[in-house]
């Protein structure tokens, strides 16, 4: 088995089960390969971790170039409403929960997961395609507003609420207009 589908089946696991203070054993298991094949291709728990939290950043990022990439003609607020409704789907929550789970214990200070903090919000901001035309302040206003967004939405389930908030974020930073992606 590969490294990818390896680290494929193991996020599949934990956002289901979730990390807790599971073994690497355990993550094998539910995962379906063995600690061995995990140490293999990741050397130890928290460095598997790591690989998850960035993963599921890389999915996040990859669903937002892919709306820019077909998103010829559509305004940038179009496109910025879009990726919140891709985002906030009920069959990414636990994709989600599991993001925060890892991101949370690293800022907390368990050194283990630390390097999850390596890039999380700089990776988001150095990608051109990804807030195209925001000044830097305000794409990275928008990164927060989305992670905050998801938080709300996950601690609350209060989807009409939630999504009232995005769309006056929205209005704030992409008043309508006419398209201003190419």
């Amino acid at each position: 088995m590969s490294r990818s589908d390896l680290l494929a089946r193991v996020i599949a696991y934990l956002a289901d089960a979730g990390v807790g203070d599971r073994s690497l054993r355990q993550i094998a298991a539910g995962a379906g390969t063995s600690h061995r094949m995990l140490i293999y291709h990741f050397g130890t728990r928290d460095a598997l971790l790591v690989e998850v939290v960035r993963a599921v950043e890389e999915r996040q990022r990859a669903v937002l170039a892919s709306l820019r990439d077909g998103g010829v003609g559509r305004s940038n607020r179009e496109l910025a409403l879009e990726f919140w409704r891709l985002l906030s789907e009920p069959a990414l929550a636990p994709y989600e929960r599991l993001f925060f789970e890892l991101y949370g214990a690293a800022l907390a200070g368990q050194e283990s997961v630390a390097p999850v903090l390596d890039g999380i919000v700089t990776s988001w901001l150095t990608d051109e395609s990804m807030f195209a035309g925001l000044p830097l302040a305000q794409a990275r206003m928008a990164l927060a507003f989305s992670r905050g967004a998801l938080l709300d939405l996950l601690a609350t389930g209060d989807r009409d609420g939630v999504d009232a908030a995005v769309r006056a974020f929205v209005d704030l930073v992409w008043p309508s207009g006419p398209p201003e992606h190419p």
